[in-house]
């Protein structure tokens, strides 16, 4: 996973597939990141994951909770189809911002 921060947007560039297993490194990697910048705007970069349960769901959500300690806000991009779609269903939708890929 690689991070980038610039401008108050902290960019989290996620890799390989976020279930059970995966996801608890994750969230401590991105909660770090975040306590220490309070960014703004979090982003998290889906273009590499190309699996992802509901644990990934979970990822989200926490992170959602976490920005709106400084009132800041989750954006999601590079989600694939298939992710697109479980965001969609399981109605993180309404509390992240969906960045739509080119195309």
């Amino acid at each position: 996973m690689q991070f980038f921060y610039e401008e108050g947007v902290l960019t989290a560039k996620l890799a390989g597939e976020i279930d059970h297993h995966s996801a608890r490194e994750i969230r401590e990697l991105i909660d770090d990141h975040s306590r220490r910048k309070k960014p703004y705007c979090l982003r998290l970069d889906f273009t590499n994951v190309p699996f992802m349960d509901s644990s990934g769901i979970g990822l989200i959500l926490g992170r959602v909770r976490l920005l709106q300690l400084w009132r800041g806000r989750v954006v999601l991009c590079g989600l694939s189809g298939n992710l697109n779609k479980m965001v969609e269903l399981s109605g993180v939708s309404g509390v992240a911002a969906i960045e739509r890929r080119a195309g």
